[in-house]
């Protein structure tokens, strides 16, 4: 897990390796800036068509366009929530493309094979494979509020943004449902079909996968539930704060892990590591492991601490997206997922 071995790691490059998350200098913005309407700030949006294009991003960046977007670059996983609203985008950044070729888990459903990667890893990005595809607008994630964009490179951060107007959509320290719902501003602004069925009925699924988990966890209020991730030399216990899908699952009533803020504080708030030796710090019954391709899986893990945990030895353990698709069809599984493991949990810690 890259930076994850240093003494002191940056949370901005131990989320991108598959820890929890890193700050670094904002991003110039571009367009004009409204700095009072803050960065929930709803959108103004243009419909389908040829004409004027306006957004206002969660930095509160108002970005101003002659015509809506038709050479969009995105993050990967904004690129794949896109898909799934009909929005194809022409280029993406992020972990696209395995070693093996296929698609990536944070790639969706998008044909890899049919987007120019301008970079597959943390800390690359090709500016002049950018330039040749004239972006019209690049769209990425927040981690942080101070308006960095996901994995747009510090070094060269200065040079994509005289290239095009950016739009950031936050994923920090909020619920799930408030950036979903951003994305689905931001694909209606893009001109997709937001009353087609299949997104209609997505969106259907999502609130009753919710009902089903809240539902779940009211039953089984004893079952704890621990968020982790795997390196080599460390495993991480992520705690629920800042991090979109466990907070909403924690207001949905889901009993988690809660390492005290003391031993979070090298993690930013976000995390706390141990060594595989005390990875049995915190009793647990259900654990979720980080499913993105930078992390160990858990069919990978050959550490006989792990493998004696009472969850591992039940068979109670189900994958988590630490950085969740950001369409409502995406978010499905994620929550049906967690319920039915709820629901079949046995109290074994």
């Amino acid at each position: 897990m890259p930076n994850a071995r240093a003494a002191r790691p940056t949370r901005r490059g131990i989320l991108a390796a598959g820890g929890a998350l890193g700050l670094g200098a904002a991003l110039a913005a571009c367009g004009d800036e409204d700095t009072g309407s803050g960065g929930s700030a709803s959108t103004a949006g243009a419909s389908a068509g040829s004409g004027p294009w306006t957004f206002k991003d969660d930095r509160g960046t108002t970005v101003k366009l002659d015509k809506i977007p038709a050479n969009i670059v995105a993050f990967t996983g904004v690129g794949a929530a896109l898909h799934d609203y009909g929005i194809q985008v022409k280029g993406v950044f992020g972990p696209t493309r395995t070693a093996a070729g296929k698609a990536d888990v944070q790639a969706g459903d998008m044909d890899v094979s049919k987007v120019t990667v301008l970079g597959n890893v943390w800390d690359e990005f090709n500016v002049e494979k950018y330039a040749a595809l004239a972006p019209d607008v690049l769209i990425s994630t927040m981690f942080d509020d101070a308006g960095t964009l996901w994995y747009v490179p510090e070094a060269s951060k200065d040079k994509i943004a005289k290239l095009a107007p950016s739009v950031g959509v936050s994923v920090y320290d909020r619920q799930l449902t408030a950036p979903l719902q951003r994305m689905w501003e931001l694909a209606e602004s893009l001109g997709a079909d937001m009353t087609a069925a299949a997104v209609t009925d997505a969106k259907k699924k999502f609130e009753a996968a919710a009902a089903r988990l809240r539902a779940a966890a009211k039953a089984k209020p004893g079952i704890k539930v621990m968020a982790g991730s795997a390196s080599a030399e460390l495993f991480y216990v992520s705690g629920t704060d800042l991090s979109i899908d466990l907070e909403y699952f924690k207001a949905l009533g889901v009993n988690f892990v809660e390492p005290p803020a003391s031993a979070k504080a090298q993690g930013g708030g976000w995390y706390e590591s141990l060594s595989w030796e005390n990875v049995d710090k915190y009793p647990a019954d259900i654990i979720m492991m980080d499913d993105r391709s930078s992390t160990i899986q858990p069919a990978d893990i050959t550490e006989a601490t792990w493998k004696k945990l009472p969850a591992v030895k039940a068979g109670q353990v189900i994958a988590r997206s630490p950085e969740p698709i950001l369409s409502y069809a995406k978010c499905v599984p994620l929550l049906e997922t967690l319920a039915e493991a709820l629901e079949k949990a046995k109290k074994v810690s």
